[in-house]
């Protein structure tokens, strides 16, 4: 025998608009949740009550594929359970077959066969919408990680592109800014540090036109650049999106932390140039061994001037400390001097300090190193030449790379 012809013969045809009266009133219980994920539900609950029939295989996976449907929704799990609980209240309430019976055991094996099919349908419920849910976070995943990869490159297809930022509430055509954060012993998986972040920026910069990801082992953050951010003009609180991060991750997992901020740029491309120039400034500030752990993009500008030129800034490199190599020890001592010499603003005793030698020492060196190479760093006319010679050393990895 069908269903539906054991439904006709259970008199269901005649309840199908109070079935669906109570269908109603439960999903107005429960915050308006779809009536259609009950399905076919209530019809089962009543049969049980009135005959003792136990739901069957396939209508279970009916309530499955309910359960998966109202993950599509965006229905939580919880708010499903609360339908289909509630539902099942009603119709108890509802039932005058069952409500009005002066046999008590009649009532009892009603009530056992109703609890059963709540039981097991519920349970079916729970599963299929965790399982699609699950599914679908890692679809989005998938979809998030390949939009980060495509926007950053800045390669891929500009209408596309524009379409799919959409979802993540990305104008493309305003300017926006790229910071990367670098743990010092690896991001790992600290889903709590991104959460964390996140929220952070979007508190700050609004819940639009922010994104905030990892890419190889950095946290990337993208917000806009102009002047409707909300976070621009505060008087207090950090006035930039690195010092927000650099404040934000100041006791994170993964410290020190070193942050690096493109310039804002415009258009499809402007994120891709952003994050271009935040990506090439860790790599500056690593080379360089600089000591602020926020480095403004403005503060790389003479590096990157120094760099355009890379044929010049070689031969300026060799021909000014080329003869270092021969000093006892090798170049490098001599190099870590003159770093600290330049970065203590010529004063000895500081640059002793840093180096945890002696003014002596440091004197000595200062010396040798205009012995070999003819330039004295403590000229003020030829100081220049001798620090530039030094930044292009560093960041052309002089002299192992340089050999």
């Amino acid at each position: 025998m069908t269903n539906r012809s054991r439904r006709r013969q259970c008199g269901a045809g005649e309840h199908d608009e109070w079935l669906a009266e109570v269908a109603r009133g439960a999903s107005h219980e429960v915050g308006d949740v779809p009536v259609e994920l009950l399905g076919e539900y209530l019809p089962l609950l009543a049969e049980a009550a009135i005959s003792g029939r136990a739901p069957e295989a396939a209508e279970l996976d009916a309530v499955a594929r309910l359960g998966r449907r109202a993950a599509e929704l965006g229905v939580s799990a919880g708010s499903v359970v609360q339908l289909y609980l509630s539902a099942a209240r009603l119709l108890w309430q509802q039932l005058p077959e069952v409500v009005r019976s002066t046999d008590s055991e009649a009532v009892r094996s009603a009530a056992a066969a109703v609890l059963h099919v709540v039981d097991e349908a519920v349970a079916r419920l729970v599963v299929a919408h965790t399982d699609a849910r699950r599914q679908l976070v890692r679809w989005e995943e998938t979809l998030r990680r390949e939009f980060i990869d495509d926007l950053l490159r800045g390669d891929a297809d500009v209408g596309r592109l524009m379409e799919r930022a959409e979802p993540f509430g990305l104008d493309m055509g305003r300017p926006h800014q790229v910071a990367l954060a670098a743990p010092a012993d690896g991001l790992g998986e600290s889903e709590e540090t991104i959460s964390a972040l996140e929220r952070a920026v979007v508190q700050w910069a609004g819940d639009r036109d922010v994104l905030v990801a990892t890419k190889d082992g950095r946290l990337i953050a993208i917000t806009p650049a102009d002047s409707d951010v909300p976070g621009s003009g505060r008087e207090s609180g950090p006035a930039s999106l690195g010092e927000l991060l650099l404040a934000e991750l100041e006791h994170a997992p993964g410290r020190p932390w070193r942050i690096t901020v493109g310039r804002p740029y415009p258009g499809s491309y402007g994120i891709a140039r952003s994050y271009e120039e935040a990506r090439e400034g860790l790599a500056m500030a690593e080379r360089l061994g600089l000591e602020a752990q926020l480095v403004a993009p403005e503060q790389l500008l003479i590096y990157r001037v120094l760099l355009r030129d890379q044929p010049a800034i070689t031969d300026l490199v060799q021909s000014v400390l080329g003869k270092l190599v021969h000093a006892r020890g090798g170049a490098e001592p001599l190099l870590q001097t003159l770093d600290a010499y330049f970065a203590s603003g010529g004063i000895t005793t500081e640059a002793a300090r840093r180096l945890h030698l002696s003014v002596r020492a440091v004197t000595y060196r200062l010396g040798r190193i205009r012995e070999l190479t003819g330039y004295d760093p403590t000229d003020p006319a030829q100081r220049f030449t001798v620090h530039a010679a030094v930044l292009g050393a560093r960041l052309l990895g002089w002299p192992e790379r340089g050999r």
